[in-house]
């Protein structure tokens, strides 16, 4: 499958033998870095993107024809033989090409765009997703600027920054719970 121009996708890849993909706080902001410059580049709408120690995981919109999957593939081999020259090592850091599903149902944004913002908070990284420098859930409640944020799609979604903070808080607060509760609820 391939991206289409005016469609969403999640997008997410991991490391190979899903070993780390960022050895050093200066390898995410490195990678930050590539893509605010290329996602301008190549016309890409980036509604949430969350960078974990071994895995990464991207909600885009392709506006233009071929923009995801060029962009993908320049950010990623310029990243790959950076961080091989810099940490002395060679061969792929990643499993393969980047996967991706297509967001076909306007409503399953919303949801995709929390799962992506809170995976730092499911891995235990964090106590919660305002903690985790590495996404853009900050720029999401307006507490950080980027250019790596599609803020008209999320005022589309929730008409502002509070609601989809409590959105993310509301759902994080019920996982708190249940993970609690869980082991009076399985075997």
């Amino acid at each position: 499958m391939t991206y289409t121009k005016g469609n969403y996708y999640h997008i997410y890849n991991r490391g190979c033998n899903k070993e780390p993909i960022f050895f050093k706080e200066n390898h995410y902001r490195f990678l930050i870095k590539l893509l605010e410059e290329n996602i301008q580049f190549y016309h890409i709408k980036m509604l949430a993107y969350c960078l974990m120690p071994n895995h990464y995981h991207f909600l885009a919109k392709q506006t233009t024809d071929d923009s995801i999957s060029n962009m993908l593939r320049y950010v990623f081999n310029t990243y790959t033989q950076k961080i091989n020259a810099k940490m002395e090592r060679t061969g792929t850091l990643f499993e393969g090409r980047a996967k991706h599903i297509l967001i076909d149902k306007e409503e399953y944004l919303a949801h995709v765009m929390r799962y992506v913002h809170l995976n730092p908070v499911k891995a235990g990284f964090v106590a919660s997703p305002e903690e985790w420098k590495y996404s853009n859930y900050l720029e999401c409640i307006a507490k950080r600027k980027s250019t790596m944020f599609d803020e008209e799609t999320l005022k589309l979604i929730f008409g502002n920054y509070q609601e989809y903070e409590t959105f993310v808080m509301d759902y994080k607060d019920s996982l708190e719970i249940e993970n609690k509760f869980n082991k009076y609820l399985m075997d």
